[in-house]
């Protein structure tokens, strides 16, 4: 039987949370997902990074991120409280191909995703955009703004994704967590409207 709690216990202690919604973080290798789930979380990030080993030299393209000495080899897990009574459970997903093994089931009951993109790699998001289309999880692609990097617009990005009418392209830094949290925000709401809508559908 669990345990009531003691009136020594601090009020802040307690999850009062009404709402949890688990979201994905998807992307190419290199893109930014470890570094946007770092950014927005409220508690210290849960990582299963890896330094990068010779083995994976020939699997691993580091091609425009040959900064890059880890790379995620489960999941990054973290929590951010978008108001009163909503929190996201943000589940980072590994990049390589190898690893997409993972998607399936990290994927079971997410309300939607955040596909990041870098404009200097965009092919690499490709298949993160077909998973989450054939799959009809809603999902936002998020340009991760690299400084150097050609500026181009979401109606670019849009078109050369060829996304499906509708789906929205915001422009991020991962880095920053007001604007990590925007395309959160934009995501949840974008994931309710096409909820609401099959919902409807299928009840019409």
């Amino acid at each position: 039987m669990a345990s009531e709690r003691s009136d020594s216990t601090p009020a802040d202690a307690v999850d009062t949370t009404a709402l949890a919604l688990k979201i994905l973080v998807a992307g190419g290798f290199g893109v930014g997902k470890t570094t946007l789930v770092g950014a927005v979380s409220e508690i210290r990030p849960l990582r299963t990074e890896e330094l990068l080993s010779r083995a994976g030299e020939s699997v691993d393209d580091t091609g425009g991120v040959a900064q890059k000495t880890t790379t995620t080899v489960a999941m990054d897990f973290g929590r951010i409280t978008i108001r009163s009574g909503l929190a996201l459970y943000l589940f980072g997903t590994p990049g390589q191909d190898r690893f997409w093994f993972l998607w399936d089931e990290l994927s079971q009951g997410a309300l939607g995703a955040v596909v990041l993109a870098d404009t200097r790699r965009l092919e690499d998001c490709f298949p993160a955009v077909d998973y989450f289309e054939h799959r009809r999880i809603p999902f936002v692609v998020a340009v991760n703004c690299f400084a150097g990097a050609r500026a181009y617009g979401a109606h670019e990005v849009s078109r050369a994704l060829d996304l499906d009418r509708g789906t929205p392209v915001v422009l991020c830094d991962a880095r920053d967590r007001d604007s990590g949290k925007e395309v959160l925000i934009r995501l949840v709401e974008y994931a309710g409207r096409m909820h609401t809508a099959r919902l409807l559908d299928s009840v019409g």
